[in-house]
């Protein structure tokens, strides 16, 4: 687990620039640096830097950037290949001779071996950026799931400039922090900038499963995991025994973990109780002989705290348990590092206490296995229940929408006295969009709260997902594709990505090998979803190891008081944020219409005015951080 950085460029830059794009991260690797700086094919200049938290190999051979014993590739690597002794193995077989023990020196080799096709062969979690001396080619390349970030610059140049994070990238002297506003109204809409965008101009994220190639200044993308292909050719290959898929889900899961144990440092847990996380500390405490260490933290308001629930499935389980009770000054004084270490605008309110799980299992260890991805490949989440029911409503809805059109009714005003549930599925005509409810309703005020034409903040992936003609008939599992690709990818891991990394911590997720993945795209929905239960298959591998009275409840997460904090703490600094002078300057949001939700804030219970206003809050705040300060 490490940070990553380079450039091609037509200059040769000083060494001091490399060194200041790297150590923008020595929070994701403070135990090793290294940078390379030299000529490439064509009259060109390279430089790659890296970041290290040593996990595997914890000697100078795994150092990077590293290069073939003939110098003609080198690798700068963030991540974990969790079959690479089986690889290394395979590699030795052809005559490969190895000076480390770590999984870089084998993505190295397995590069030089099997070129671009070697990314099908890894299963882990990775970002990598590979410079071909010999073709001149820099290929960059990212995990199925998009666990590892992995951003790219291209200037007018013809250069590129590459890193695990945004930081770096800034540094590069040619940068200009041209704010891209067409992603702002997705950005207020969803809490997060979607992939391949982001907040820059010219500035772009790799898609999860994807790699790019850099060549005389031309980029070329390519899949070597497409998501919805995948879903298509494995959903045809349905497996259609109930007990199988358990017994099959049950192996995957335990050999899953058992590749993540793999470690030379002390690894633990996140436990908040819910089913996920329980399942996989209960795994991780079946296939070792050690205790576990397991992390969660409380709060003193009941309605947001699961520590209790997590403690009584510690003592059960029998792990090395530690819990940390925190204060609403413990969350608002994670704000100004949540603006430095996430780079971008990020709405997504639970990355405050993700930050301060990360804090305390940082003291004890240096990886983490969580229970990320359950909620989307298993039919977790609450909107899976409304697609269940939009599906099932669509003709009233067409029936309701067309009676709304007849002459002589007043289709606004009826319209205004529905709740925005109903209005919802009334409104929800549109074949390519099905699944994307609520959505609408959200947009209209992104678009007025922002200056100029704004794209919609709807996706076009589930327009695609249509094209290509997928569960056409099952909206649940389109809705699961839309939120593999986008909401898990964009939000969830980024979210845990930053938050963990802040403390040089690793996280790991057995539910995203891709092996559980793409078996889970041959369930059927009635394995994930039966009767109205969601998570079915995975509640009732946890039941087998878990007492059903410990982990049955509603779901409570990660929450925070957003419309407290807006009303108090916060109130003066959001006012600063919306003073009418400061916006006019800043040219980004229409005054009237910030205040506006201000003052329903005040006087509503509706979620929608705390929700905007913090992300347009966050916003502010990162503005504050990277662009000019106008406060």
């Amino acid at each position: 687990m490490c940070g990553l950085c380079g450039y091609i460029t037509k200059q040769n830059l000083p060494s001091g620039v490399l060194e200041r794009m790297n150590n923008t991260m020595t929070h994701r690797g403070p135990d090793d640096a290294g940078i390379y700086q030299g000529s490439f094919p064509g009259g060109l200049f390279i430089g790659l830097g890296h970041r290290r938290l040593s996990i595997l190999d914890l000697s100078d051979s795994g150092h990077q950037p590293m290069f073939t014993a003939d110098g003609s590739l080198g690798l700068v690597y963030n991540g974990e290949i969790y079959n690479f002794r089986e690889l290394r193995a395979g590699l030795e077989q052809k005559g490969r001779r190895f000076r480390s023990n770590c999984d870089t020196e084998v993505l190295l080799y397995l590069y030089q071996e099997y070129g671009t096709d070697c990314f099908s062969m890894l299963n882990g979690m990775f970002a990598a950026a590979f410079a071909d001396f010999e073709t001149g080619r820099v290929v960059l390349a990212r995990d199925r799931a998009g666990k590892k970030p992995l951003y790219y610059f291209t200037g007018n140049a013809g250069e590129l400039v590459f890193a695990s994070e945004l930081k770096p990238i800034l540094q590069y002297p040619q940068f200009r922090k041209h704010i891209r506003q067409e992603v702002l109204s997705g950005y207020l809409c969803h809490h997060c900038i979607m992939a391949p965008n982001t907040i820059f101009e010219d500035t772009y994220k790799v898609n999860p499963g994807e790699y790019i190639v850099w060549e005389k200044g031309e980029v070329t993308r390519a899949y070597y995991w497409d998501l919805l292909e995948r879903y298509k050719t494995l959903s045809r290959e349905p497996e259609t025994d109930y007990e199988t898929a358990k017994k099959h889900l049950k192996e995957l899961l335990f050999d899953a973990v058992e590749k993540r144990y793999i470690a030379d440092v002390p690894i633990g847990t996140f436990l908040s109780g819910g089913i996920d996380s329980s399942l996989i500390t209960a795994i991780a405490r079946a296939v070792n002989a050690e205790p576990v260490r397991s992390f969660t933290i409380g709060f003193d308001d009941q309605a947001s705290n699961e520590a209790e629930y997590a403690k009584a499935i510690a003592s059960y389980l029998g792990t090395e348990h530690r819990e940390r009770y925190v204060s609403e000054e413990d969350l608002l004084g994670q704000l100004q590092d949540i603006a430095r270490y996430y780079d971008e605008p990020f709405g997504d309110s639970s990355q405050i206490p993700s930050m301060l799980v990360s804090q305390i299992a940082r003291q004890e260890t240096t990886v983490i296995l969580s229970g990320d991805g359950g909620d989307e490949l298993f039919c977790g989440y609450e909107m899976y229940d409304w697609a269940y029911w939009a599906q099932r409503l669509d003709g009233i809805g067409r029936l309701a929408d067309n009676a709304l059109r007849l002459p002589g009714i007043r289709r606004l005003a009826l319209e205004k006295k529905l709740p925005g549930k109903a209005r919802a599925f009334l409104e929800n005509r549109n074949p390519d969009t099905k699944v994307q409810l609520f959505t609408d309703i959200r947009e209209n005020h992104m678009r007025e709260m922002l200056t100029g034409e704004q794209l919609s903040a709807k996706s076009d992936l589930e327009s695609e997902i249509v094209r290509r003609g997928l569960c056409v008939n099952d909206w649940q599992m389109r809705r699961m594709l839309l939120d593999i690709r986008q909401e898990m990818a964009d939000d969830i891991l980024v979210k845990m990505d930053r938050a963990s990394m802040r403390y040089s911590l690793e996280v790991r997720c057995p539910i995203l090998d891709y092996r559980i993945m793409e078996y889970s795209f041959r369930m059927p929905m009635a394995f994930k979803y039966s009767h109205r239960d969601k998570k079915h298959i995975l509640k009732e591998l946890a039941y087998e190891m878990v007492p059903r009275e410990l982990l049955d409840r509603p779901k409570k997460g990660f929450g925070v008081p957003l419309a407290k904090w807006l009303r108090g703490p916060l109130r003066q600094r959001l006012l600063h944020y919306a003073d009418r002078e400061i916006l006019k300057k800043q040219g980004i949001f229409y005054p009237e219409k910030i205040w506006e939700f201000i003052r329903k804030l005040e006087t509503s219970d509706v979620s929608l005015y705390n929700s905007v206003l913090w992300d347009f809050y966050m916003f502010q705040l990162w503005y504050q951080t990277y662009m000019e300060d106008l406060w």
